[in-house]
């Protein structure tokens, strides 16, 4: 398959791109080089070639889920200024 300059004016029409001359000339160029190097891709053989999820042979390290209790009423409000039943007491700041 090969670009011609009506592909590119459709393209730049389609994407909505101002083209001129050299804009189509250079297009032309590069999208030929892309499809010339995805037809090389077609080329290689895979028959008989398992896809990859990672090039590192390994298996994640897998741990248990433990529920841990954390900050617990009575940690939280040892750091309380003030001490006032169940509530976090704090200095007034609006006056």
């Amino acid at each position: 398959m090969s670009i011609t300059k009506d592909t590119v004016k459709k393209i730049s029409k389609l994407s909505r791109i101002a083209s001129n001359e050299k804009f189509e000339e250079n297009m032309i160029k590069d999208l030929n080089s892309i499809l010339k190097f995805v037809e090389q891709l077609n080329e290689v053989k895979i028959e008989n070639i398992e896809p990859l999820a990672s090039t590192v042979d390994q298996e994640l390290i897998k741990r248990d889920d433990k529920v841990n209790l954390m900050n617990g009423k009575k940690d939280i409000l040892s750091n309380s200024p003030a001490d006032n039943e169940n509530f976090y007491v704090v200095p007034k700041v609006i006056e």
